[in-house]
Parts: C-alpha cells; structure tokens; sequence
C-alpha cells in the first residue's frame, strides 16, 4: 500500500460541478431557516440505496430464470444489470454490512457470489451456477431487508465513502475484479457515481454551509476521478494518476470531516 501523505492546502477551486452546484443551492435555501442535520442528509439518500438494491437483485432473480432456460447470453445481461445497482450501493455495504459484502462480493478468490458466477458463466460459458445464484439472492434478499431499517449514522457513511474511494484506486486502477466479463470500467465508473451520490447528498450541503471552498475541493477531487475513468477501455486507463487522485480524495475526506462534526476515517477503517 503506498503511504497516503499529510493532506495539502487545498487551493482555490474553479466552478463547482452541476451535482455540487446543486447541493449548495439546496444548503443556502435552507440555511435561514434550520439548517439540515447529517442525519436527516442521510435519510434522504436512504432512497437512493434501496434503489440500487432493488435493482441488484432483480437482475439476480432475472438470472436465475435465465439459468434456468439455458439461456447464456440473458444470464450475462442479467448478471451485469445486478452488478451495476450492486457498484453503486458500496458506499453502504462496505460500512454498514462488511460480512454480506463478503458474502456477495468475494474477490479474488470467489467460491461464492458474483465473481464464482462471473468465472463460469463468461469465462466457462457455463450456467451450472444454480448454487451460487441461490446463494446471491439469498444474501441479496438480507440486504434488502437491512438497508431499509438499519440505522443510518453519519460518521459510517463518511468511512465508506473514504473507503469506495480509496478501493477505486488502489484495487481497482490495475485492471479491475470483472475481467471475465469485461465489466471492470464499469464497476469503477459505478462507483465514483456512488462516490458522487453520497457526498452530493449527504455531505455537500451542509459542508458548503461550513466552508464552501473545502466543500468545491472534495467536490473537485470527485469530479477528477470520474474524469480519469470516462475512458473508452482499460487499456486508456492511467493506473497511476488514478491511484493519485483516489487518495487525494482520500485525503480531502479526512480533511472535511472536522468541519461536518465528524472523526476523520482512519487508514485502518479505509484499507479494512
């Protein structure tokens, strides 16, 4: 693991992005009256969750019938729409639920969930997967159930954020976990849009309310990272710079925490 720095100064940031613009207008509206809590933020992006959710396990349902038929080319499809809603809900899982997380999304060495799924089904091109599937949509099942009522806290969603960001760089930026299925771009640019979701929702307002030059900072260190992975394949990735930029937004997550009431994550709650 390459040593993360002191953070720099954070210089002047140039025009915020739309979903950053947004988040400030919608923390000045309110600004006069009362101001939003982190936790009423993170009630409001408890939605966004239960979508992804939901979308990950109607496409592992939809991989089940496909199993079922014999049907490759629909499992595939399916088994890619369940990773996209999965991708984007790591913020959540990776902090709040670590054993299903394991459980669903095993890697490298998969005996179960997505990735023993993934080996046979695109690399076998094989759908002797029933097990696996049953089992993906059992721990599926659970998390529905769980991101519905579990409680919701500030300081966890902010170590997960940290901690998708940090994953994004440094066990992602070589190659990815999908390459049976060709999916790893995907699976990066799904999580900084994760990455994007939270922060804009749950973070953003009231950080610009605080200090809105930090506030466009982070924002800036998202923006750069959903930059580096709009590429057309893997092999225009830049390994390097993006490995850099997941710690610099790292780094500016830690910074901002103080300002929002919260602990900086630790770099043991970040590489856990």
């Amino acid at each position: 693991m390459p040593h993360i720095a002191a953070p720099p100064p954070i210089a002047r940031i140039g025009a915020a992005s739309t979903a950053f613009a947004a988040a400030l207008l919608a923390a000045i509206c309110v600004a006069p009256a009362r101001a939003e809590t982190l936790e009423q933020a993170a009630e409001r992006y408890r939605p966004a969750m239960i979508e992804n959710v939901e979308r990950s396990l109607a496409g592992a349902r939809k991989l089940s019938d496909c199993i079922a038929a014999a049907d490759v080319e629909g499992a595939r499809k399916a088994w890619i729409d369940a990773r996209t809603g999965w991708e984007r809900a790591e913020v959540f899982t990776s902090a709040f639920v670590p054993d299903l997380d394991r459980e669903i999304d095993a890697w490298p060495n998969a005996l179960m969930g997505f990735h023993a799924i993934e080996a046979r089904l695109f690399g076998a091109n094989a759908t002797d997967v029933r097990d696996q599937t049953d089992a993906l949509i059992y721990h599926l099942e659970d998390l529905s159930v769980k991101v519905h009522y579990i409680n919701l806290l500030p300081q966890r969603l902010l170590n997960g954020t940290a901690r998708l960001a940090y994953e994004v760089g440094e066990n992602k930026a070589d190659g990815g976990e999908s390459r049976f299925s060709g999916t790893s771009l995907d699976d990066m640019r799904n999580n900084v849009a994760g990455i994007d979701q939270a922060f804009a929702t749950i973070f953003a307002p009231s950080l610009a309310v605080r200090d809105a030059t930090l506030a466009a900072a982070v924002q800036a260190k998202i923006d750069r990272l959903k930059a580096l992975v709009e590429v057309p394949d893997l092999t225009r990735l830049e390994p390097d710079k993006l490995r850099a930029a997941s710690e610099e937004l790292v780094l500016a997550l830690q910074t901002a925490a103080p300002a929002l009431g919260l602990r900086s994550p630790t770099l043991e709650e970040i590489i856990q």
